[in-house]
């Protein structure tokens, strides 16, 4: 079955969304999505959205503080281009109904680790959530976009495909399977634009919804896209530790609220010996110092205490967090909270210019699966959704501007499944799906090593020619489709990895514990 439409949007979060919105009043538009609607990383975010709005606070002093995290490698003019546009995106989300927390006449703002000024809008600890509902609103009210879920996407259709074969590398659309049909079904666009969210789940602990498994990294990769600074993944430091629950994230806003980090047991506060920002510094020091105090003293986690904030205080901040930690039998109005970090964002992705196109015609991206230059070696906190916002307008801007350049997509062969069966193996995705997220949770963590490295690389190559085989032989499912993505991207992340001889940002190696003087983006080209 064939779907045509003017543009394709792979992905129904933050930036699949706004790009969406941007463009349908001139064009239709379809926006497939992995599972629901409201399934990805956008409705999981509950921290905010940075924007200078505070008085004293000035867009030098945010482009600073993005700088000072990114550890020199960010491309400032990228940096400039998404602060400067943050408090009209801000203003957009109001006009779309997102209920964001006042205080008096103005916005109430927080602040988060990295953050010289309070410059986070909220609505309560569940931003993202109240963001997802008011774009998703507004797409369904729009006559013009249509919303298609349950759709995992396999490939993008190229060039390669059409059906008088073509080597130009145009991006046509792309391959995906329907759970509702289970079949394969072909999207076709004059352009596609890839919002995919990251690649999490790649670790055994990690903040990530569960379809974080870097589809869209991977599928831009295979298509000969550029990937760059994957060996950058955010660790969140304070991630519930309960092992019934699993990836539920306890706000950086409650240490910017006055939570502090102890020693359980001792009540021992912790960081003021590792920097004097505190709880304050940014992510990866953070979450490298609990690291540190958890492998020094053979811990299991450690304690984010806010309860000396008072009741009011803490249930009026984080109503949300307050109430699913009541449920788990935790009152942080009154102890501690156990914490560990877990893996929570992906800083590098698919190279993008400034009007979010990738190396291939007809191929844009926005957000997390993307490398823009915005976060360099360490997102600050609270610029993942903004960047959403603000290349999601970007990327569609540009379509909008070049619509007469792009050529309507030629006849695409159909998905060719005539020499595969069903698996009667199912077993074989899970346990390399499991062995996958436990080696690079061991191997590719919070601190590295060479050796360890290495034997990440070298499991990784066993594993592909496994999944080869597989892919080769049996009809694709979600889970298949997911497991080739999820080792694509580990082998980009291990490469990446491997290729940085220093310690900067979120990449620290004790073979190479200096920063180089020169900040270099790691390119990998296909």
């Amino acid at each position: 079955m064939n779907h045509t439409s003017d543009i394709l949007i792979i992905g129904s979060g933050a930036a699949g969304l706004t790009a969406a919105l941007n463009l349908a009043d001139r064009f239709q538009v379809t926006v497939l999505a992995k599972g629901a609607l409201d399934e990805g990383s956008t409705a999981w975010a509950q921290g905010g959205i940075a924007a200078v709005l505070e008085p004293g606070d000035s867009f030098e002093s945010h482009i600073e503080d993005t700088m000072i995290a990114g550890a020199g490698l960010n491309d400032r003019t990228t940096v400039e281009m998404v602060v400067e546009n943050a408090p009209a995106a801000i203003e957009r989300l109001e006009q779309l109904g997102v209920p964001f927390n006042t205080e008096g006449n103005a916005l109430h703002l927080t602040r988060e680790g990295g953050h010289s000024h309070r410059r986070i809008v909220h609505v309560d600890d569940a931003t993202g959530w109240a963001v997802q509902q008011a774009l998703l609103r507004a797409a369904r009210a729009h006559p013009n976009i249509r919303l298609v879920p349950d759709h995992v996407v396999i490939d993008l259709a190229t060039s390669r495909h059409e059906t008088r074969y073509s080597g130009a590398g145009n991006v046509w659309g792309v391959y995906a399977f329907s759970r509702t049909t289970n079949r394969v079904e072909l999207f076709t666009a004059r352009a596609t634009i890839l919002a995919t969210g990251g690649a999490g789940r790649t670790y055994l602990f990690s903040t990530a919804p569960r379809g974080a498994t870097g589809d869209g990294i991977a599928m831009a990769w295979r298509a000969g896209a550029r990937v760059s600074n994957m060996e950058f993944m955010q660790f969140h430091p304070t991630c519930l530790y309960n092992l019934e629950v699993k990836n539920f994230l306890i706000t950086e806003a409650v240490r910017g609220e006055g939570g502090q980090l102890k020693i359980p047991g001792t009540g021992y506060r912790f960081m003021p010996d590792f920097d004097p920002r505190m709880e304050l510094a940014p992510r990866d020091i953070v979450a490298r110092a609990i690291d540190h105090e958890i492998k020094r003293l053979g811990l299991d986690y450690v304690h984010l205490d806010i309860s000396h904030m008072g009741p009011e205080f803490v249930k009026h901040h984080f109503p949300t967090i307050y109430s699913r930690l009541l449920d788990l039998d935790i009152d942080m109005t009154k102890e501690p909270i156990p914490v560990v970090p877990a893996q929570h964002y992906t800083c590098g992705g698919i190279v993008i210019d400034r009007d979010g196109r990738t190396d291939l015609p007809n191929l844009y991206a926005a957000g997390e699966c993307t490398q823009s230059g915005l976060h360099g070696a360490n997102r600050l906190a609270s610029n993942s959704l903004l960047e959403c916002f603000v290349f999601g307008e970007a990327a569609a801007s540009h379509i909008k501007a070049h619509w007469g350049d792009l050529a309507p997509p030629p006849a695409i062969k159909p998905w060719d499944e005539s020499r595969v069966t069903d698996s009667d193996e199912e077993v074989v995705i899970k346990q390399n799906w499991t062995e996958i997220r436990r080696f690079m949770w061991n191997y590719v963590g919070i601190v590295r090593t060479t050796k360890r490295l290495e034997r990440a690389a070298h499991r990784i190559k066993v594993l592909r020619d496994e999944v080869a085989d597989y892919y080769g032989h049996f009809r694709v499912t979600p889970d298949l489709i997911e497991l080739r993505n999820l080792l694509e991207s580990a082998d980009l992340i291990v490469r990446s990895a491997l290729h940085r001889k220093e310690s900067r940002g979120l990449h620290y190696t004790l073979d190479y514990p200096e920063t180089l003087p020169e900040a270099i983006d790691t390119i990998l080209v296909p």
